[in-house]
């Protein structure tokens, strides 16, 4: 199999999450090349063809201008699938190849079975396999569901470029304020959907403060406005690095553990014991929240 990875650049350097796709593509045995616009001072390490645009020319980001770029390697390469991670970045200009490669686009792939692609649906409760009816397909893939492959050798530098669009300007990328740091937090106690409300956040912040630890939240919980989003962790949160990482009602989508999966110790409490959350827990507690938060945050306030 033959796969062109596309590269993620921010603030002129190679994103961590693109040592991914290389280990997307070692999965698959595939051959590899890569397109990037970057800057010939920083090139990542590679082993293959890099089709290289001048950062300065095209801009971090430019929908029509980095498609254009892509699709000129697509055909040199003539690669039987692209794959970009399944970010900003990617959602943009996924749906753009694929349309303009009259090709089918298998998103947010966080597996792989018997020739197939493992995709999430019902909010991560479900898995489904996926094989696309074209030769050629576009993938995006989800952070944290493959692990990164580490990139070594020195490319062979191949020089693209495509004419800036005049319409658009690419200003830069602001980072949302985040009052609450929870990368350097020694103890999280997150918070899911299976916590059942606003008010039984309170059993879990009285954990986290029994632990000494800080409160993080899944994405369902920040979108009801139980707690702020500067508390989420994932994907789209935070990634946070804790030596304890408490899972009070989460289901464990592939988009949480992505945030999460530098934890050192994991305790998940769940009534659900073949919850996703099960697959990384160091220890799963099967019981009702409502009804071991509170025991144990008793028993930690004895002690």
């Amino acid at each position: 199999m033959k796969l062109l990875l596309v590269g993620e650049v921010r603030d002129d350097r190679l994103t961590a999450e693109t040592a991914e796709l290389s280990g997307f593509a070692a999965r698959l045995d595939a051959e590899v090349s890569m397109v990037l616009a970057g800057s010939a001072d920083a090139l990542p390490s590679f082993a293959g063809r890099l089709y290289l645009a001048d950062l300065e020319t095209c801009g971090e980001f430019s929908s029509d201008v980095h498609k254009r770029l892509v699709l000129d390697a697509i055909e040199r390469e003539q690669p039987d699938a692209v794959v970009l991670l399944h970010s900003s970045y990617g959602w943009d200009l996924a749906p753009r190849l694929a349309a303009a490669m009259q090709s089918a686009q298998v998103s947010g792939v966080v597996g792989l079975d018997d020739g197939g692609y493992v995709v999430e649906s019902c909010n991560g409760k479900m898995r489904r396999t996926v094989r696309p009816l074209t030769d050629f397909a576009v993938l995006t893939i989800q952070p944290g569901a493959f692990a990164a492959a580490p990139m070594a050798g020195s490319p062979d530098v191949i020089a693209i470029e495509a004419a800036p669009d005049s319409a658009i300007e690419f200003l830069g990328c602001i980072e949302p304020e985040r009052g609450i740091d929870l990368s350097r937090a020694g103890v999280i106690v997150s918070a899911g959907r299976g916590v059942g409300g606003a008010d039984q956040v309170e059993l879990v912040r009285a954990l986290a403060s029994a632990l000494g630890g800080e409160v993080g939240a899944s994405r369902p919980v920040v979108d009801a406005g139980w707690l702020e989003r500067a508390r989420q962790v994932g994907s789209s949160g935070q990634s946070v690095s804790p030596s304890l990482y408490v899972a009070c009602g989460i289901s464990g989508a592939i988009q949480h553990l992505a945030g999460m999966k530098g934890s050192g110790f994991v305790l998940a409490i769940n009534t659900d014991r073949d919850a996703p959350i099960a697959s990384v827990a160091d220890l799963l507690v099967v019981a009702d929240l409502a009804e071991f938060l509170p025991a144990l945050t008793a028993a930690l306030e004895q002690r």
